[in-house]
């Protein structure tokens, strides 16, 4: 919002000179009651813009529920419980990491290119430039990094290794990853006001690489340093499909997250209330916000489609797991650029997403990685493909809203290969800073022999062995027995020698207990 401001000497000239002192006195008081408006305006603008910020990042928590969902129903059931339990840790052990170190590296301004280095423990909070929402509103980023490395790991994983990974990725692996190309201060962030890369600085709106890559790239080193589950694959190297237990749980987390992604991309502005004074006074920030939610909504309905039909073509049925992944493929993707390109690039976008989640799932195979919610392929390869695919669409106008005018935008239409070379930097930089630091903490874990439960745990069930029973009563189908295996059987026999009576959901002649 434009400063407004009145001095009394501005007005006394226009009220005339014959009465010096009515004027100053008229002036004094129109003045007064103009400050009291304007203050009143500048105080509402905050307020809209921060109730704004904190409905986004409520949407973006709640994506929380949409990866614990995702989760439990793509692992088998008798790993339910430890699934759904590494989503809460992820939340809570984020929450205490990011509020102590994390928030400070990653946006604890004035400081260097490479973190920051104020706000820790959100000292000398709020302030001009930085309030309590702007905090919850990374948080909920900083978390959902964290909570798409677990389904790389899952079923497989000893629960301290969550513990540790999570704390080291949400304070201190994402922030920096963060101040670099989020930061005002970020040595590739297109925020900086000077001394930009290639003259552009990256563009990653909501998170492509930031988010997405950080969380895929992280998943994709633990999974290669733990190996496949036991049984993904044979003695041949074939792919052996250890199918999720719900598709009910699937579906229903991909629309959650479906849902936060509303507040993923679109709060990525932070505020609402800013006008582009460009004569049209229907348009503003406003209108920008709704642009993203529809490119983001293209992008991700485009990938779905597409995986549908490719999918039908290449195994011969459809199959709603691979739509929902594909969906969330469009969404990683268009994530970095959803508020520069125009609805038409976002449809290219999706179409394109797909693919590449079907390509590198194909690849996956076949150099035996086993990643139980394809997290890496799909944050991973989807969000690189997102940075490309914004060097290549960015359109001047909507780069020249976002951040500024005069700034290079995108190859295809004509703004020259200066941002894409930014993207390809920003996708080194990740796939350089991830592996360097998860790939070598996932290592040491290994050696220390903290990272992946016994064989004998795995064949059970980590519910039953590591968290004191199951989530509820199921048949997996690779149990040999083909007995359920979620509760204890024995017959019961009444007192007087009758006959037990027999539920008919439970096997012959047996009784639950």
């Amino acid at each position: 919002m434009a400063t407004l401001s009145c001095q009394p000497s501005d007005l006394a000239t226009l009220l005339g000179s014959t009465a010096t002192a009515n004027s100053s006195a008229v002036a004094d008081y129109l003045c007064s009651r103009f400050n009291t408006v304007a203050a009143t305006l500048t105080s509402t603008s905050y307020a809209l813009d921060n109730t704004y910020l904190l409905f986004s990042a409520y949407l973006v928590f709640a994506m929380q529920l949409g990866f614990a969902m995702l989760c439990a129903g793509s692992v088998r059931a008798k790993n339910t419980m430890n699934i759904m339990l590494t989503n809460v840790l992820d939340a809570a052990a984020g929450g205490l990491s990011y509020y102590l170190f994390g928030f400070a590296f990653a946006f604890g301004a004035p400081s260097n290119s490479f973190i920051g280095r104020h706000f820790f423990g959100l000292s000398h909070f709020p302030n001009p430039s930085t309030d309590y929402s702007f905090f919850l509103y990374q948080w909920a980023f900083a978390i959902a990094a964290a909570g798409i490395t677990s389904g790389s790991i899952a079923e497989r994983t000893q629960f301290v290794a969550y513990l540790i990974y999570s704390t080291v990725l949400t304070g201190f692996v994402y922030p920096i990853v963060s101040h670099w190309f989020w930061s005002a201060d970020g040595w590739a962030s297109a925020a900086r006001p000077s001394n930009l890369l290639f003259n552009s600085g990256a563009i990653d709106f909501a998170g492509s690489g930031v988010v997405h890559m950080v969380g895929g790239i992280a998943g994709l080193w633990g999974a290669l340093i733990e190996g496949p589950r036991i049984g993904r694959f044979d003695r041949s190297g074939r792919s052996v499909a250890l199918r999720g237990h719900s598709a009910s749980l699937v579906v229903l987390g991909s629309f959650l997250l479906w849902f936060g992604w509303y507040g993923f991309n679109p709060g990525s502005f932070l505020t609402i209330s800013k006008s582009y004074n460009d004569g049209r006074p229907y348009y503003g920030q406003w209108s920008a916000i709704g642009r993203t939610g529809v490119t983001t909504t293209l992008a991700g309905c485009t990938a779905a489609l597409t995986t549908l039909f490719s999918k039908r073509l290449l195994v011969g049925h459809w199959n709603v797991i691979d739509v929902c992944n594909g969906l969330l493929g469009g969404f990683a993707a268009i994530t970095a650029g959803c508020a520069v390109v125009d609805p038409w690039a976002a449809v290219i976008c999706g179409f394109v997403a797909a693919w590449i989640l079907i390509g590198f799932n194909k690849l996956a195979e076949k150099c035996s990685y086993d990643d139980p919610l394809e997290a890496a392929q799909l944050h991973g390869g989807c969000g690189a493909w997102g940075l490309i695919f914004t060097g290549l669409f960015a359109r001047k106008e909507y780069v020249a809203e976002v951040y500024k005018a005069g700034r290079p935008f995108g190859l295809f239409m004509g703004g020259g290969g200066r941002l894409l070379a930014a993207q390809l930097v920003e996708i080194a930089a990740i796939v350089g800073w991830v592996s360097v630091t998860m790939g070598g903490l996932f290592y040491g874990l290994k050696k220390a022999k903290l990272l992946r439960i016994s064989r004998e745990d795995e064949m059970a069930g980590m519910d039953m062995t590591r968290h004191g029973g199951f989530a509820y009563v199921y048949n997996d189908e690779d149990d040999p027995s083909g007995k359920p295996a979620g509760f204890m059987l024995r017959r019961i026999e009444p007192a007087d020698g009758s006959p037990s009576p027999v539920d008919d959901r439970y096997p012959s002649g047996m009784a639950a207990v």
